[in-house]
């Protein structure tokens, strides 16, 4: 079975070919980071006037370094939502009018859902796991039983812990994006910060809170530019001090949701991380540390299938197909779409999706 993937939800443009032997034939991302530089963040009119130019000829290469005919397809997937949602009609447009043209089911897939199953696609993990999905617009945990099949455990009260990453980021000049400005920063860090808050910390549920924290560091800095010692050092001391304390909380809210799994989800298989945020490697290290205190195995895709790309989509139409599911043409993009339909609703980014 193959699957051609298109993924078109914020500032990634991207086309891949992927199989049922988990192969990804081709995997194509045009980023869209120039862009919006100069704004400090994603246009929404930008990025969808981006995928309008670009899609086509994206997928055209896809196909070609693939060396496949679209009649050798077994269904067309683009991500449904959740995302800006001029970018998402624009992939999920691109994607039905292939699927109609060559007579191809189509999928719409759920950009989560694409994050989750991407440890089935590398590394072949089986249901249930925990995944902890952290990026620039979502943070959760949840139980992942099965395809379509998703518990929420917790999720932010506030912002996403990749938009705090963002924020961080431009309030100490470090530039955009953010995550991997701050990782760089905190690297050449002389003496990290130690004093900044833990939101949540220790609280008997599983949710987030990132907007305390961005606070604390707004005040650290604007208290150094007034002394005017916020220079160079400083800067990476400061970068060092968030993004500890950032890790810090999700590590913490992490074990905690393994001690809650392990009663949910007999079998439990593993501890899985994903999203544009699971690139980072010092979250890595720590939450491999909580995996194996917990018994459970750690999964983190490579760096380039952690961060937008279509070969988590083609491979969630995959799983989607081979169960006798696909979607009709109308299906009618989505700027929100949780992957816990049940959970309760929480008033922060992680569960606007």
């Amino acid at each position: 079975m193959i699957v051609l993937g298109i993924e078109s939800s914020c500032d990634e443009t991207a086309a891949a070919i992927v199989d049922s032997e988990r192969q990804i034939r081709a995997n194509l991302i045009l980023s869209q980071l120039d862009e919006h530089r100069p704004f400090g963040g994603v246009v929404p009119e930008v990025a969808a006037r981006s995928h309008l130019d670009h899609l086509d000829k994206l997928i055209a290469a896809a196909m070609q370094e693939a060396g496949l005919g679209y009649d050798q397809l077994d269904g067309i997937a683009a991500t449904g939502g959740p995302g800006l949602i001029g970018g998402v009609i624009v992939g999920a447009m691109t994607g039905k009018a292939i699927a109609a043209v060559h007579r191809k089911p189509f999928i719409a897939v759920n950009h989560l859902e694409g994050h989750a199953l991407t440890a089935r696609l590398t590394d072949n993990v089986a249901f249930p796991y925990l995944l902890l999905l952290v990026s620039g617009g979502h943070c959760q945990l949840l139980i992942v039983e099965g395809v379509g099949l998703y518990r929420r455990l917790g999720a932010t009260i506030d912002d996403a812990v990749g938009e705090a990453f963002d924020k961080a980021a431009k309030l100490l000049g470090l530039g955009y994006p953010g995550g991997p400005a701050v990782e760089r920063a905190a690297a050449q860090a002389q003496a990290p910060v130690t004093d900044l808050p833990r939101p949540m910390k220790g609280r008997a549920d599983c949710n987030f809170s990132f907007s305390g924290l961005k606070t604390a560091l707004r005040q650290r800095v604007d208290a150094r530019r007034a002394a005017g010692t916020f220079d160079a050092v400083a800067q990476a001391d400061l970068a060092a001090g968030f993004q500890m304390a950032a890790i810090d909380t999700l590590c913490d809210r992490t074990a905690q949701a393994a001690r809650i799994a392990r009663d949910l989800a007999p079998g439990l298989s593993a501890l899985v991380v994903a999203g544009g945020v699971a690139a980072n490697l010092a979250l890595r290290a720590r939450l491999q540390a909580i995996a194996a205190t917990a018994g459970l195995a750690f999964v983190a895709p490579p760096g380039r299938l952690c961060t937008d790309n279509a070969a988590m989509i083609a491979w969630a139409g995959l799983e989607r197909l081979r169960l006798g599911e696909s979607s009709s043409l109308d299906f009618a993009p989505r700027p929100r779409w949780p992957l816990d339909q049940n959970a309760p609703g929480l008033s922060g980014a992680g569960v606007k999706a």
